[in-house]
C-alpha cells in the first residue's frame, strides 16, 4: 500500500504510540459528566449510574466503583456537597463546582458530542450489518490472537488486509 494512496481517516502505523484500546472515557470525563447532571438537579448515586448510561448508550453502565470515588474527589474538591435523605446520600452541586463546571465547557461539550455520536450508531437499525460484521471482525482477531502463534508476516498480513478494507470502504 502506498501512503499517497491512504485516505486521511488511516493511521500509519509508524504513528501507532501503543497498543492500548482507547477508553470510554477519557482521564477528568466521568468527573466533567457528573458535575454536569448533579448541576442540572441533585441526585443520588444509583441516579447518576443511571444517567450516565442513558448518556452514553450502548448497554453501559458505571459501577458504583467508578461512581462513588469520582463522587468522593468532588466533595473533596468541594465541587458538590451531599445531604442525606432517607437514609441515602443526595448530591447537589457547589458554587465552586458550577465555576469549574463554566470554564470546561468546550470538554465537556466535545465529551457529550461524542457519546451522542456512539448512541446514535448503536441505535441506527440501517446500521446493524455494518455493526455486525465489525463485531465478527473483532472476534475472529480476539480468536486468531488467542489460540495461534503468529509470525511477524502473518500480522503484517492481517494489518494490510484490514488496511485494504478501510480504503475501499473510505472510496464507496
Amino acid at each position: 500500500m502506498n501512503k499517497a494512496d491512504a485516505p486521511q481517516f488511516l493511521i500509519p502505523v509508524e504513528n501507532i504510540e501503543s497498543p492500548r484500546k482507547q477508553r470510554l472515557f477519557e482521564s477528568g470525563h466521568m468527573k466533567l459528566l457528573v458535575l454536569y447532571l448533579v448541576q442540572q438537579a441533585p441526585k443520588h448515586g444509583y441516579e447518576l449510574m443511571k444517567d450516565i448510561g442513558e448518556i452514553v448508550g450502548g448497554g453501559y453502565s458505571p459501577s458504583a466503583g467508578t461512581i462513588y470515588p469520582t463522587l468522593n474527589y468532588l466533595e473533596d474538591m468541594q465541587f458538590i456537597s451531599a445531604q442525606k435523605t432517607a437514609g441515602r446520600k443526595q448530591y447537589s452541586i457547589e458554587p465552586e463546582g458550577g465555576r469549574y463546571l463554566e470554564t470546561q465547557q468546550v470538554q465537556l461539550q466535545q465529551v457529550l458530542d461524542r457519546f451522542e455520536t456512539r448512541r446514535e450508531i448503536q441505535n441506527n437499525q440501517q446500521l446493524i450489518d455494518i455493526r455486525r460484521a465489525m463485531e465478527n471482525l473483532k472476534t475472529a482477531l480476539k480468536l486468531k490472537l488467542k489460540t495461534d502463534s503468529m509470525t511477524a508476516e502473518q500480522v503484517r498480513n492481517i494489518a494490510e488486509k484490514i488496511d485494504h478494507a478501510a480504503i475501499e470502504i473510505g472510496r464507496l
